[in-house]
């Protein structure tokens, strides 16, 4: 079996490609969130997957765990927050608490180094946590582990961001559902989206502060932060042969 995912692997396979550290494992943690109309529940799931994959070919040291999909709390200001059927998320101390136990127990098969790939802002510090705890858990057993955390978006170059978006960048904070994410879909998982529900938006305006209980007025009908009516499958994938290509410099 030739399969970069090692869920796909039979155990003696796996058992055989890891021992004595013989591999990093990727772990993409994505989100199960609404993106708009036009686009299905789970790019923060399906993104990083796909570009865990395409860094774990290029490697021939790395296996692609399966990704968690249940990410921190979707917020208003970079996800549109949780007032949309569909966005199912959990708190951050299950996030935390479920990336921990992930990590050391692959590190109980022999395997030594990590690399989280994020792909929902959300998750960022809940996964920090978890790294940080596993490092120290995995020290005082008397074994060396070392986690890397990414988040893809962070490869992006501004020149292939003046290429995305000819007409000026809105920023990251408002590309929830936006070009980027469903530029990315297009090339991947065409299927699951359809253009002709994409809402034509200008980019959302927050004030600089949050509000607990949120305020849903604050978040456009669409769910999208930004328009992704200028999406393509080939801005799609200037990002990922970008991100891919840097990923995989650095850590291949």
């Amino acid at each position: 079996m030739n399969s970069v995912k090692l869920a796909e692997l039979d155990w003696m396979t796996y058992r055989d490609r890891v021992q004595d550290g013989g591999c990093r494992i990727l772990l993409p943690v994505g989100a199960i969130e609404q993106h708009g109309p036009h686009m299905s529940l789970n790019p923060d799931v399906l993104i990083p997957e796909y570009i865990a994959c395409r860094v774990a070919e290029r490697s021939g040291n790395m296996l692609v765990a399966p990704p968690i999909a249940y990410g921190y709390k979707s917020q208003v200001k970079s996800g549109g927050g949780n007032f949309f059927p569909g966005t199912t998320c959990v708190g951050g101390r299950a996030l935390e608490e479920y990336a921990y136990d992930v990590i050391l127990a692959y590190a109980a098969h022999g395997n030594r180094e990590f690399v989280l790939i994020n792909g929902h802002f959300e998750n960022s510090m809940f996964l920090v946590e978890a790294a940080d705890r596993a490092v120290k858990h995995a020290r005082l057993s008397g074994k060396e582990i070392r986690v890397v955390l990414l988040s893809y978006w962070d490869f992006i170059s501004e020149a292939t961001i003046e290429k995305v978006f000819p007409d000026g960048f809105s920023g990251w904070a408002v590309e929830h559902g936006g070009v980027l994410e469903t530029s990315i879909m297009l090339k991947i998982h065409p299927e699951l989206v359809d253009m002709a529900k994409a809402v034509d938006i200008p980019p959302a305006e927050f004030p600089p502060y949050d509000v607990f209980p949120p305020d849903p007025s604050w978040v456009p009908s669409s769910g999208t932060l930004s328009s992704p009516a200028q999406a393509t499958a080939e801005k799609g994938e200037w990002i990922l042969d970008e991100c891919i290509a840097g990923i995989a410099r650095t850590f291949g």
